[in-house]
């Protein structure tokens, strides 16, 4: 026994247009077609699926019939899906990218990171976005083993040359604790005293700035790979570290941690830039993103 036969897509655009439309004669004319080519078209299509998908026996007006209803869903999911791939294509043909790979520093607050994802999407429904998230030099490695197309890094990539980079403002760190931990009941912190206690560290898992330390002031450390780990143990009050502000706002509004005054901390500014890799300049979405991230610079995220 055979099955239904394949429509063509010219078919399909016929039958959601009298679906639109009301009548035979409308869609004729809105597709710039005679009725009886509309009608033919239909027959047609019927035909071929085995189904009468229009009762044109009780109305003058053609009515879906139960088995028209039902795959009208269908037909319109199949024309959303070509006119996407249409749009996709000539994008491409414009010089617009099909996919965009953004990795972003874990210290860039995710308010930033959603407000330019949602802005990419209203402005390039076509293009894809690959996002990921590492921390310190990892950034800058995906972007030069080309994985990333874009990447929001900290200062880690100073030294290192096929890099360009844009200036995207940056978030504050400021050291914090628990308030049942030693250095957060001190209202004056002597100088080296924060070396006595353990200190939670960010580690980097790449290798460009392996053996490095940045921002360790303790002899004693935890290295975590996780910036959300070393939240959860601030909370508990497993050691003291510095943390993107915007991340414990409000954790230091409810009293659930404390910023510390080190005499020997200056001012934690952490500089962020959109790197890419000088040899693979940024197509017509991805430099539109990095605009984006440098149009948020200065905004209190």
């Amino acid at each position: 026994m055979y099955g239904p036969g394949q429509p063509s897509l010219d078919q399909l655009q016929v039958f959601l247009t009298i679906v639109e439309a009301g009548s035979f004669a409308a869609a004729g004319r809105k597709l710039g077609r005679a009725t009886s080519a509309v009608s033919y078209t239909i027959a047609t299509l019927e035909q071929q699926l085995g189904v009468q998908l229009f009762d044109r026996n009780r109305t003058r007006k053609p009515v879906l019939t139960t088995i028209g209803a039902s795959v009208l869903s269908e037909v319109r999911t199949v024309s959303i899906g070509v006119d996407s791939l249409r749009a996709k294509i000539r994008g491409m043909l414009g010089g617009l990218e099909s996919e965009v790979s953004l990795v972003v520093d874990v210290m860039l607050p995710t308010s930033r990171v959603v407000d330019a994802a949602q802005a990419f999407e209203q402005e390039f429904p076509t293009v894809t976005l690959r996002l990921h998230a590492e921390a310190l030099g990892a950034v800058t490695q995906l972007v030069l083993s080309g994985v990333a197309t874009v990447g929001i890094s900290g200062p880690e990539h100073k030294s290192l040359s096929g890099l360009e980079q844009v200036h995207i403002g940056g978030v504050e760190l400021i050291p914090v604790a628990a308030p049942t931990h030693p250095l957060a009941k001190s209202n004056s912190i002597p100088p080296g005293a924060a070396r006595d206690h353990v200190q939670l560290v960010l580690a980097d898992r790449s290798t460009l700035t392996e053996g490095k330390d940045l921002g360790v002031v303790g002899n004693r450390t935890w290295r975590l790979s996780d910036l959300g780990s070393k939240h959860a143990l601030l909370l508990a009050g497993i050691g003291w570290g510095s943390m993107p502000e915007p991340m414990i706002r409000a954790d230091i509004k409810a009293g659930r941690l404390r910023q510390i005054r080190l005499p020997e901390w200056g001012r934690g500014f952490y500089a962020m830039q959109a790197i890419y890799r000088t040899e693979t300049p940024p197509g017509p979405a991805a430099a539109w993103l990095i605009d984006r991230f440098a149009l948020q610079a200065g905004r209190d995220w």
